[in-house]
C-alpha cells in the first residue's frame, strides 16, 4: 500500500469512528433512522381512513401526497425510496389511493399505477391470483394484501369472495399445541390471523360454525397480545392491517383499534410517511460497539463512562420473563427497545457479544449472558443451526436455520465460554459442535452462505450471498483452534468474496452486482487481514476510502429484509459497517 493511500486510510478511518460515536443519542445508545416505506405509508392511510376519514384528513393527505411525490417512473412503488417497483407494494398503494379518495385528484398517478398493475399481473382482473403466486402457499402477506384491495373497494362488489378465508380460531388453542400439531402459525403473525381472518369471515358471508363461536375468544387474545403502546412488533404493516380489519367489520372503537390509531399517529414522519417498524435500536447498538471497541492501536474507544451507560442500557432490554407475544423464554434481547419487540436470536447474539466489548465480565454481566446463552441453546434445532424466533420444524422461513445467525451465535459463544462453569461451558461447545457442522453442510459449492435477513435486489434470486458469506467468515475467524475442516470452509469463503469483488474494488450483493457501501465494508470486515488476498483487500479499501472522501459513504443500500420479504436501508448501516471494516482490516505495507 502507498503511503498516500495509508495515510488517507487513517484519516478515514478517524473521520468515521468520530462520526459515528457522534450518532449516540441523548440517551447513550443509538437509534438510527429506518427507510420510509411506500408500504407502511399505505397501509397507515388505508387504517386511517377505515377508521375515521374525517377525523385522520390530515393524516391521510399527507400519506397520499407523499406517496404521489415517490412514485417511480414506471408508475409502481418499491418498499423504499431507492426500491425497484413489485406488485405487492404497488397493489397496496393503489388500495389506500382508492380507500383515500384520491383517484380523482392524482388522476396521472392512477391511470400510470393501473398500466404498471396490467404489465405485472397481464389485467386488472388477474391480480388476486398474481399476488398469490409470488408468495406462493404462504398465505401470510398475500391474504392481507388481499384483503385489503377489498376493504378499499379496489376488488368490486364481489371482491371479499375472492379473499381467501384465514382460520383465526386457531388463535383460541391453546399456543403449545401450535408446535405440536406443526401448525403453520407462527407467533408473531397471530395478530393478523385473527384480525384479517375475522374482518374476511364477517365480509364475505362465508358460513362457518366454529368461526362464528370462536369470534369474542380471539378478539380477547387479539387484546392481550397488543403492546402497551399499541404497535405489534413496532410494525407499521402489521398495526395497520389489524386495525382496518377492525374498522372493516365495525369495531373502529374496539379498544384494539383505538390503540392502533395512536402508535400509527405518534409514528409518523414529519413528511407524511411512515416507516417499515419504529426503530432497530438495540441491533444498531450492538453492531455500534463491536465496531468501535477495537484493539486497533490509537484508534479511539468508548469512554469508562459510556461503557457502562451502554452495559446498564442493554441490561435493561433483555428479556428476563416469558415474553407475554410469543412465550419465548426469557433470556432473549429484540431488535428495538420499545413494546413491540420480540426476543430472537440475532439480536441476542448481538447483545451477547457487545456486553463482552464493553468490559470485563462482572457478576451481572455473566448473569445475562448465561441467560442469553441458554436463550440460544434453547432455540437450537435439531441441525445444529440457530433460526430466528423459536425452535421449529421447517415450515416457516422463521423457525429454519438460518448461516449467518448460526455463526453470530457461534461468536457468542467463543466469546463467553472461559466466564462460564465449566458444565454449562461444555454443553455451549458441543451446541458450537453441531452449528459448525450444519455451516459445513450448508455452504454452497461455490463457497457462499445464503442468509435469511438481507438481500439484494440486483442480484439472482434477490439474494445476498456476499451478505451471507461474509457474516459467517467473521464468525469462523474468531475459531482459532477450528481445526482442517474450519479452515476449509475458511478458505472457501474466502475465495468467494474474492470472486465476488467487482472490478472497481467494491462489493455488491453477488459477482457482477454494483458495489454498495455496507457489502464492501462487509467483505473487507470478512476478509481481515488475511495476508493472501492483501491485493483484493487494498483495492476495496481504496474503493471505500474514495467513498469516504467524496461523501458518499453514508448512504444507505436498501439490502435489509424485513418481516415478508419487505426491503428497508438504515442509516447507519454504511456507517458501522465502514468503521467495523476500518478497525479492523490490517492492510500490508510496502
Amino acid at each position: 500500500m502507498t503511503p498516500d493511500l495509508q495515510q488517507r486510510l487513517a484519516l478515514a478511518r478517524q473521520a468515521a469512528q468520530n462520526a459515528l460515536l457522534g450518532e449516540l443519542g441523548p440517551t447513550g445508545h443509538w437509534t438510527g433512522t429506518l427507510s420510509s416505506s411506500a408500504l407502511s405509508t399505505a397501509t397507515a392511510v388505508t387504517a386511517m381512513a377505515a377508521v375515521d376519514p374525517k377525523a385522520n384528513a390530515d393524516l391521510i393527505r399527507g400519506g397520499i401526497a407523499w406517496l404521489t411525490a415517490h412514485a417511480n417512473p414506471d408508475g409502481g412503488w418499491g418498499d423504499t425510496v431507492y426500491s425497484r417497483s413489485n406488485l405487492s407494494t404497488t397493489a397496496l398503494v393503489w388500495a389506500a389511493f382508492g380507500i383515500a379518495g384520491a383517484d380523482k385528484q392524482y388522476p396521472g398517478v392512477l391511470s400510470a399505477t393501473e398500466q404498471y398493475l396490467r404489465q405485472q399481473a397481464g389485467s386488472i382482473e388477474r391480480l388476486v391470483p398474481a399476488i398469490e403466486a409470488l408468495y406462493g402457499d404462504d398465505r401470510t402477506f398475500s391474504v392481507p394484501i388481499t384483503m385489503m384491495l377489498a376493504l378499499s373497494g379496489r376488488l368490486g362488489p364481489d371482491g371479499w369472495k375472492r379473499v381467501r378465508p384465514l382460520p383465526f380460531e386457531l388463535a383460541a388453542l391453546p399456543r403449545g399445541l401450535f408446535g405440536a400439531l406443526k401448525l403453520p402459525v407462527v407467533s408473531y403473525a397471530l395478530p393478523a390471523l385473527i384480525a384479517i381472518g375475522q374482518v374476511i369471515h364477517h365480509r364475505s358471508g362465508r358460513w362457518n360454525p366454529l368461526r362464528s363461536v370462536t369470534r369474542a375468544r380471539t378478539l380477547r387474545v387479539l387484546t392481550q397480545l397488543q403492546p402497551e403502546n399499541g404497535g405489534f412488533l413496532e410494525a407499521t404493516p402489521l398495526t395497520s392491517f389489524v386495525t382496518m380489519s377492525l374498522a372493516g367489520m365495525g369495531h373502529a372503537g374496539h379498544r384494539v383499534a383505538e390503540l392502533g390509531v395512536e402508535f400509527l399517529r405518534h409514528s409518523v414522519r414529519a413528511d407524511g410517511s411512515w416507516p417499515i417498524d419504529t426503530n432497530l435500536a438495540t441491533w444498531v447498538t450492538t453492531l455500534s460497539i463491536k465496531a468501535v471497541q477495537s484493539t486497533t492501536p490509537g484508534v479511539p474507544a468508548l469512554s469508562s463512562a459510556q461503557c457502562k451507560t451502554l452495559q446498564h442500557w442493554l441490561l435493561e432490554q433483555q428479556y428476563r420473563v416469558t415474553h407475554p407475544y410469543t412465550g419465548a423464554a426469557p433470556g432473549g434481547w429484540a431488535w428495538t427497545d420499545l413494546p413491540g419487540g420480540v426476543p430472537d436470536a440475532d439480536d441476542t447474539a448481538g447483545a451477547l457479544l457487545a456486553l463482552r466489548h464493553l468490559g470485563e465480565p462482572d457478576p451481572n454481566s455473566i448473569a445475562a449472558a448465561t441467560a442469553g446463552i441458554q436463550w440460544l441453546l434453547g432455540v437450537q434445532n435439531r441441525d445444529g443451526g440457530i433460526p430466528t424466533f423459536c425452535r421449529g420444524w421447517g415450515t416457516l422461513p422463521f423457525d429454519r436455520s438460518t448461516p449467518e445467525l448460526t455463526a453470530h451465535a457461534l461468536r457468542a459463544w467463543k466469546a463467553w465460554v472461559p466466564s462460564l462453569p465449566k458444565p454449562f461451558a461444555t454443553e455451549v461447545q458441543q451446541a458450537a459442535h453441531r452449528a459448525l457442522s450444519y455451516l459445513s453442510r450448508t455452504q454452497r459449492s461455490d463457497g457462499a452462505w445464503i442468509p435469511l435477513w438481507f438481500g439484494n435486489e440486483a442480484a439472482p434470486s434477490q439474494e445476498n450471498p456476499v451478505y451471507g458469506t461474509a457474516q459467517v467468515l467473521i464468525g469462523l475467524n474468531t475459531l482459532s483452534a477450528g481445526g482442517i475442516a474450519v479452515k476449509t470452509l475458511i478458505e472457501r469463503a474466502q475465495a468467494f468474496l474474492i470472486s465476488a469483488q467487482h472490478p472497481e474494488g467494491g462489493w455488491g450483493g453477488a459477482a457482477g452486482v454494483r458495489p454498495s457501501i455496507e457489502e464492501t465494508a462487509l467483505a473487507l470486515r470478512a476478509l481481515g487481514s488475511a495476508p493472501d488476498h492483501a491485493a483484493a483487500r487494498e483495492r476495496g479499501l481504496a474503493w471505500l476510502v474514495e467513498r469516504w472522501e467524496r461523501g458518499e459513504a453514508r448512504q444507505p443500500s436498501p439490502i435489509g429484509l424485513y418481516f415478508a420479504r419487505l426491503w428497508y436501508s438504515e442509516t447507519l448501516y454504511p456507517l458501522i459497517f465502514t468503521v467495523d471494516a476500518l478497525n479492523h482490516c490490517r492492510p500490508s505495507s510496502n
